[in-house]
């Protein structure tokens, strides 16, 4: 798994969950560099959530194998409700009592309007099992978004899903999350390395 590309609301930090943002100029060089990688890497199939910015990592990495991507819906990153599209600062002047709540625990007190984070993971983890019943030759490659990859390996992990910022408190731009499911279960092998 990877998370897209570096976005043009990087460098604020804005919550982009079901926003559509395209990628800076550096993330669509990230998506190259990654479609090299890919190249080489013993990839048999690409996977991407249906939003532009995955889209615009993965399609590069698909071409380099000869493949189409395959999107899924469950790949998508986690709705923020009132905060799409807005820094911590302005949650904070805006709704400061909601803010603090999801700072406190981001999944009992997900932000208003947004989506639940524990339906969330469910339906990433079930798409991931999916993809490893696919029975494709080679690895998957999947592209997603910083979130929900988090919520995710906190719920394959067994941790309680309100500590995916402690535990995994930032997910570097299209560097691999390695990751194995099959009869013996999950297993993570390894954690945000650079591909190149």
């Amino acid at each position: 798994m990877v998370r897209h590309g570096e976005t043009e609301w990087h460098t604020d930090n804005r919550y982009a969950g079901v926003s559509e943002v395209g990628l800076s100029p550096n993330g669509i060089e990230q998506a190259r560099q990654l479609a090299a990688w890919a190249a080489s890497a013993g990839i048999g199939a690409v996977w991407s959530s249906p939003q532009g910015r995955a889209l615009a990592t993965a399609r590069p990495s698909a071409g380099a194998l000869g493949q189409e991507v395959r999107v899924d819906a469950r790949l998508r990153e986690l709705d923020f409700g009132v905060g799409e599209g807005r820094t911590r600062q302005e949650m904070g002047e805006l709704f400061p009592e909601a803010l603090a709540a999801f700072m406190a625990d981001p999944v009992a007190n997900h932000l208003p309007g947004g989506e639940d984070p524990v339906a969330a993971a469910s339906r990433f983890v079930a798409c991931l099992r999916d993809v490893a019943e696919a029975r494709i030759e080679g690895t998957a490659l999947i592209v997603a978004h910083a979130t929900i990859i988090r919520l995710a390996l906190c719920q394959l992990l067994g941790e309680p899903l309100r500590e995916y910022r402690r535990l995994f408190p930032a997910i570097r731009n299209c560097s691999p999350i390695e990751l194995r499911i099959d009869a013996l279960g999950f297993r993570l092998l390894s954690f945000d390395g650079t591909a190149w």
